[in-house]
């Protein structure tokens, strides 16, 4: 059983199918799981907080996905059987359900976020929150052993109290929740930020064109409720509707079909400004005047010249896949320090925070993805907090004539970049990588024209000189059988001089499958 439920981890979140259409998947995480995974949660908070079931405040919001509504039944009925007070948020955000900590109407001990961010319309998941931000791998884990096992449930919080007393309506159980709105204080505090920050009165946007693309999940009212209402245009925006089966594309800033429909509406609509989110929004990008992307590298260059203003020589931690071009920006350009650590959200954030224990001060933890997080925002990865910050840097270059992408224009570019995903097929996957990844660093240092990037916290990067000069970064996925490498090079071209280099290594391992 516990094996079950184990499969449902996805760093730190939990992710399964939800809803069947998809050949080969067939459902993992229904009403059933729902309400376990429920009650392991309230036995990992009830002990991290050292208060009784009942005596917790909790709430659930969800983004537009079709199986939400039956995964929050589940979710309620695990929560109710102990009696907790529940508020039910409805279409929400995710980085709204950690503010529903902070905000002194809500005060929650913990919220659920019902999202499998980008994932296909068949999938769904659960991210946690207290007061201290989102939940870690491990927390995760001990919340899945106890929604595993009824028998450790009882041991630890007793038999459910409301067993027995449901009330039962359709077939459904019902218990007494609130419904409530956090989507309001939280978007009359991005909009405070935006006229603060901007100093220009109550409708700093007056006369800025911006183009929101939500992707029909749940970064809408961005454009709705915060824009619009500070006299921004948001004519152009599209896909602002949430709808769960996202056919227009997929709600996603790395998706390269999303990047390429909001770039085009951009051009052709004369807007100063593009942003663009996921599903939950805490990753967003951005689209300067002229249809240019400022995502990836750009939009973790983007939200270091931002922090940079307040705070010069702080220290920035990014994802493994940063460009050589980016740390020459933060470094030299910026006068910032980089630290250039691992891929997930959670570590760079965790990292950052250790930092700042440690007495470096750290401002920003931000992937290539979009996941931002600010010391100054709690270190809670929220993109629309991102776009908040860009929106009033956008805003004070519009009244004095200028343009967003002024603010990266030194950031150069590697000329030639590329992604490959190199299957592992064999059961014991994780090991397998270990040891390619193990011999490659052997390889690279007995090999000329092969150094290895120090420090390096994750995979094998190499520097490439001579006709190939760029870099490579060989790592194991953090959840699938797989090997990503991800390439740049400094000449045009350069990329398939690294890629035959390595494939020539990699050939010899009769486990890997194509590339």
């Amino acid at each position: 059983m516990y094996k079950k439920y184990s499969g449902l981890q996805n760093g730190s979140d939990i992710r399964g199918v939800s809803l069947t259409g998809v050949p080969g998947e067939p459902l993992s995480l229904r009403e059933d799981e729902a309400r376990e995974i429920a009650i392991g949660f309230l036995i990992w908070l009830s002990a991290k907080l050292g208060k009784k079931p009942e005596e917790l405040v909790l709430a659930i919001g969800r983004d537009p996905r079709t199986s939400g509504p039956r995964l929050l039944d589940g979710l309620m009925d695990g929560f109710g059987l102990y009696g907790c007070r529940v508020y039910d948020f409805g279409l929400a955000s995710t980085p709204a359900m950690f503010m529903a900590t902070v905000f002194p109407e809500f005060r929650c001990d913990g919220t659920v976020m019902i999202t499998a961010s980008h994932l296909p319309y068949n999938r769904n998941g659960f991210k946690f929150f207290t007061g201290e931000g989102g939940l870690d791998k491990k927390d995760i884990a001990e919340i899945l052993r106890y929604a595993a096992d009824k028998e450790l449930q009882i041991e630890k919080i007793g038999k459910p109290p409301m067993e027995g007393k449901q009330v039962h309506r359709l077939g459904k159980l019902v218990f007494e929740t609130e419904p409530a709105d956090v989507m309001t204080p939280y978007c009359e505090h991005l909009k405070k930020l935006i006229v603060e920050g901007a100093g220009m009165g109550e409708r700093p946007l007056e006369g800025m064109k911006i183009t929101v693309d939500a992707g029909n999940g749940g970064g809408g009212f961005f454009a709705t409720r915060v824009l619009k209402p500070l006299g921004a245009d948001i004519s152009s925006s599209q896909f602002l509707e949430p709808d769960g089966m996202f056919e227009n594309h997929a709600p996603n800033p790395e998706d390269r079909e999303a990047m390429n429909s909001i770039s085009l509406k951009v051009i052709g609509s004369g807007a100063d400004l593009g942003l663009i989110f996921d599903t939950d929004v805490d990753r967003s990008a951005a689209v300067d005047s002229r249809g240019r992307e400022i995502a990836r590298n750009g939009i973790v260059a983007m939200a270091a010249a931002l922090v940079a203003e307040e705070h010069p020589g702080t220290t920035v931690v990014t994802d493994s896949i940063t460009s050589r071009q980016l740390t020459d920006f933060l470094e030299n350009k910026l006068g910032l320090r980089h630290l250039r650590y691992k891929r997930g959200y959670r570590n760079v954030i965790n990292k950052a925070i250790e930092l700042n224990e440690e007495g470096r001060d750290c401002q920003l933890a931000i992937e290539t993805s979009g996941h931002a997080a600010l010391k100054e925002n709690y270190f809670l990865d929220d993109g629309a907090y991102l776009a908040t910050r860009i929106v009033i840097k956008a805003a004070k270059l519009f009244a004095e004539g200028g343009k967003i992408d002024s603010v990266i224009r030194e950031l150069e570019e590697p000329a030639d970049e590329k992604e490959i995903r190199i299957p592992i097929n064999c059961e014991d996957f994780g090991a397998y990588g270990d040891k390619i990844l193990k011999e490659l660093e052997a390889y690279a240092k007995a090999s000329e024209g092969m150094s290895l990037e120090e420090p390096n916290y994750e995979g094998v990067r190499i520097n490439f000189s001579g006709e190939a000069e760029g870099w490579c970064l060989l790592r194991k996925s953090l959840h699938d059988p797989l090997l990503p490498m991800n390439i740049a090079s400094d000449r045009k071209g350069g990329c398939e001089a690294i890629r035959k280099r390595m494939m020539d290594f990699l050939k010899r391992y009769e486990e890997l499958g194509n590339a």
